[in-house]
């Protein structure tokens, strides 16, 4: 079995990291591929602690604004995800996008990538960021994850949860970069 170990920023209480970590891929060949934490982040001390006993184990949760974090001092991981905060792209609100409090945000995980170049990475966001600043907001992200690190060909899917049987009308990009 080949495992990938991951991180991650803003983890939450462990959506993102619940996903990867019950995630078990068994190809046609019969190679197996799963992943394994290495650490997380987030700046709500519940959350972090959410994220320890579901998800982390013995693995370091780092309870801290991102902003006061050393990026160069993490670990590099084969796999990095991010959920970056959502609530200036978001369509409910004020959607300032990249001009707010926590839009500029999701430029953390674009620094760690650059100095990391994790084989792959996944962001996750709120469908309103392809609109915010006038849809200037989700090009220029895209641009940066792309150009980040040794380069990432990009695969940016937006999900329609209401598509997969969740009683929820979520709608949420995905973006996949593989270096």
């Amino acid at each position: 079995m080949k495992t990938f170990d991951v991180g991650e920023f803003y983890c939450g209480p462990g959506g993102l990291g619940l996903g990867a970590k019950l995630a078990k891929i068994t190809t046609n060949n019969g190679k197996t591929y799963s992943f394994e934490h290495s650490f997380a982040t987030d700046y709500d001390e519940d959350s972090c602690e959410t994220y320890r006993r579901n998800i982390a184990g013995n693995k370091e949760v780092i309870c801290s604004d991102i902003k006061n974090l050393d990026i160069k001092k993490l670990p590099a991981v084969d796999g990095f995800l991010y959920g970056f905060p959502c609530n200036d792209f978001s369509m409910v609100g004020e959607s300032k996008g990249l001009d707010g409090k926590f839009g500029p945000l999701y430029s953390y995980g674009v620094t760690y990538i650059n100095y990391h170049n994790p084989k792959f990475f996944l962001a996750e966001n709120v469908s309103g960021i392809s609109s915010a600043n006038s849809g200037n907001a989700f090009k220029k992200i895209l641009t940066e994850l792309q150009n980040a690190g040794k380069g990432y060909e990009l695969t940016v899917h937006k999900y329609r949860f209401e598509d997969y049987g969740v009683p929820q009308t979520r709608h949420r990009f995905i973006i996949i970069g593989i270096r």
